[in-house]
């Protein structure tokens, strides 16, 4: 592809990944209708030991009634180590599901493992996510990430690396800092998505909002929610904003005439524009239009959203 072709590959957003728990039927129903980029149906930290069946049973039944509004479908099961982790792949490889997100993966053995099991139970067509929620899974995921061309996504549980460093959990995120760069550092090498985890104070939004701003800062694609009244703030955030698109679409204009002119270089309000400018305003280009598209299904205008809440 030309470097100067402005159909840049197609992107999906993400800016918004929203558990929503097995466990309960009217989440489930209500999901639908959430402008989140995400719906990830949890079997796992959401659902009671006692609930568990219940709750796949009602997971399988919420996806395969269908009615979605072309929210990316995600399902975490059981972590590796639980005897239900076979019992949930079984249920839900035959899906209308985008991916399955694994939890309990800190090596490459792990991520291996766990993809033969989604295989064995039918679900070789599917792609994988994974949370990383140790520090031992920090320091192996360049080999996790390498171990299968399936992973798609990788999501923070910034509570799990809280507890596993044992450090406190301040508003400026100060001691998570360094592993959360490391995460977007690797997920970038391998072309792999990667979200924050999620701002567990519901009713904090001026912490959500920074964490998001922050998140977003350091590179990340989007952000975990775990209540749909975080949705409107951080689908907001990971959204480009008109004047950030039109400058982007300036950067694009430039490259192209200069190449049309034979002109090596191309300078826009006095400035040298660097190769590596186009690139990143096509992609910005390309999330911005992918996002129209997905605003437009819920009849939204860009980077308004409605605040329902789970009650």
């Amino acid at each position: 592809m030309s470097p100067l072709n402005p159909n840049f590959p197609k992107v999906r957003p993400r800016r918004t990944m929203l558990y929503v728990s097995g466990d309960n039927p009217r989440h489930l129903e209500k999901s639908r209708e959430l402008p989140a980029d995400a719906l990830v149906f949890d079997l796992h930290e959401s659902t009671a030991m006692e609930h568990k069946a219940r709750a796949r049973d009602n997971v399988v039944a919420a996806v395969a009634a269908g009615n979605f509004i072309g929210q990316e479908l995600v399902v975490r099961p059981n972590p590796l180590n639980s005897e239900r982790l076979a019992e949930d792949l079984d249920a839900i490889a035959a899906l209308p599901i985008d991916a399955v997100l694994f939890s309990g993966i800190n090596t490459r053995a792990d991520m291996l493992k766990a993809v033969a099991m989604l295989d064995a139970a039918g679900g070789e067509r599917l792609p994988v996510m994974i949370m990383v929620e140790s520090p031992l899974a920090v320091m192996h995921l360049e080999e996790i990430l390498t171990a299968t061309r399936r992973l798609s996504c990788v999501v923070v549980s910034t509570a799990n690396l809280c507890n596993g460093l044992r450090i406190n959990v301040t508003p400026d995120r100060t001691g998570l800092l360094t592993i959360l760069s490391l995460v977007v550092l690797a997920a970038r090498a391998h072309n792999v998505g990667v979200i924050d985890g999620a701002h567990v104070e519901v009713n904090d939004a001026k912490g959500c909002e920074f964490a998001c701003r922050q998140a977003r800062d350091l590179g990340f694609d989007g952000k975990a929610v775990i209540h749909p009244v975080q949705l409107p703030y951080t689908n907001d955030t990971f959204t480009p904003k008109p004047k950030e698109v039109e400058k982007k679409r300036a950067i694009i204009t430039a490259m192209q005439d200069a190449e049309a002119e034979g002109r090596p270089y191309a300078v826009l309000d006095g400035r040298l524009l660097q190769p590596v400018e186009l690139e990143a305003a096509q992609r910005c280009i390309a999330m911005f239009e992918a996002i129209e598209e997905r605003e437009q299904a819920f009849n939204l205008c860009p980077g308004i959203y409605c605040s329902t809440q789970q009650g």
